[in-house]
C-alpha cells in the first residue's frame, strides 16, 4: 500500500495540531489551579535563545498550512503572529486544521519541485523529499518542544497526551 502527499500530510498535521491544542488546555488548567498568571506559561521556553510557548504554537502552525500550500499549491492563510492568550491560541490552531482539511485531496496529485530560501542559501527538493526531510521533521520539533515546554513549567502531562488517540486500543488478552 503506498501513501498519497495528502494522507501523509493532512491527517498528520491536522492530528499534531489537535494534540497541541489539548496540551495547551492542560496548562491552561495548571495555571488556574496554581493560581499563575497564564503569560507565565505562555511566555515561558526551555533556553534563552528558543523561542516561548506562544511561538511554537505559531511555528507549528506555519508548517502545517506551508507544507500544505507547497504541497497542493492551495494559497494559505495569512496568520500574525500576535496570540497573547490561550484562547487566541486555540483559535489560531483551529483556523490552521480548518484550512488543512479544506484542502481536496486532488490538489496534492502533482509531483511539486519546492524551493525554500534561508538568507543567501536555498534548498531544492521534490515533494516526497520536502515533506518527509524538511516539513514533518520541522512540525513535530516545534510540538515536542511545546510540550517540553509544558512539562518543564510543571503542567502534568506524558506521552499519551502528546500522542492522542492510537489507533483501536482494546483489552490485552488474558495471561
Amino acid at each position: 500500500m503506498s501513501l498519497s502527499y495528502y494522507q501523509a500530510s493532512v491527517p498528520v498535521l491536522a492530528h499534531g495540531l489537535r494534540q497541541l491544542s489539548s496540551l495547551l488546555h492542560k496548562g491552561k488548567a495548571h495555571v488556574a489551579a496554581h493560581g499563575l498568571d497564564p503569560a507565565t506559561l505562555i511566555d515561558a521556553r526551555l533556553a534563552e535563545d528558543m523561542y516561548p510557548l506562544s511561538a511554537q504554537v505559531q511555528r507549528a502552525c506555519d508548517t502545517a498550512k506551508l507544507t500544505v500550500q507547497r504541497l497542493s499549491e492551495v494559497p494559505a492563510p495569512r496568520m500574525e503572529d500576535n496570540e497573547r492568550t490561550f484562547a487566541e491560541l486555540y483559535a489560531r490552531i483551529d483556523a490552521t486544521v480548518a484550512y488543512l482539511e479544506s484542502v481536496p485531496p486532488e490538489a496534492f496529485a502533482t509531483e511539486r519541485d519546492i524551493v525554500l530560501k534561508f538568507g543567501p542559501l536555498q534548498a531544492h527538493f521534490d515533494s516526497g523529499r520536502y515533506l518527509t526531510e524538511f516539513a514533518l521533521p520541522n512540525f513535530f520539533f516545534h510540538i515536542t518542544t511545546a510540550y517540553a515546554i509544558l512539562r518543564h513549567q510543571g503542567v502534568v502531562i506524558g506521552k499519551l497526551d502528546y500522542l492522542g488517540r492510537i489507533g483501536e486500543v482494546v483489552p490485552a488478552p488474558a495471561a
